[in-house]
C-alpha cells in the first residue's frame, strides 16, 4: 500500500512539472522548486523502490549525495546559461 501512495506521489509530482511547462511557467524559482520536486522523487526512489532505507548510511549518503551533485551541476548550467 505504501508504494502504491509514494508512486502516485511520484506521478503526481511529474505531472506538475509537465503542466509548468505547458502553460509556459519559467523563471529561476520554478527551476528551484522543480529541483526540489525532483530531490524529493529522487529520494523516494532511492529510499524504498531501490530498498537502500535500511541498510547502512554510507550508502544512503553515497546515493543521496550522487543526487545532489547531478541536480546542482543542473542548476549551474542554468545559471550559466542565465
Amino acid at each position: 500500500m505504501k508504494i502504491a501512495i509514494l508512486w502516485l506521489l511520484l506521478v503526481g509530482l511529474t505531472l506538475l512539472t509537465w503542466w509548468a511547462g505547458q502553460v509556459g511557467y519559467s523563471g529561476q524559482w520554478l527551476v528551484v522548486a522543480l529541483l526540489i520536486s525532483v530531490f524529493t522523487k529522487g529520494h523516494f526512489i532511492i529510499a524504498d523502490f531501490m530498498a537502500l532505507r535500511e541498510v547502512s548510511p554510507l550508502w544512503r549518503i553515497l546515493v543521496h549525495g550522487w543526487l545532489v551533485l547531478v541536480l546542482c551541476l543542473i542548476y549551474l548550467a542554468y545559471w550559466v546559461g542565465m
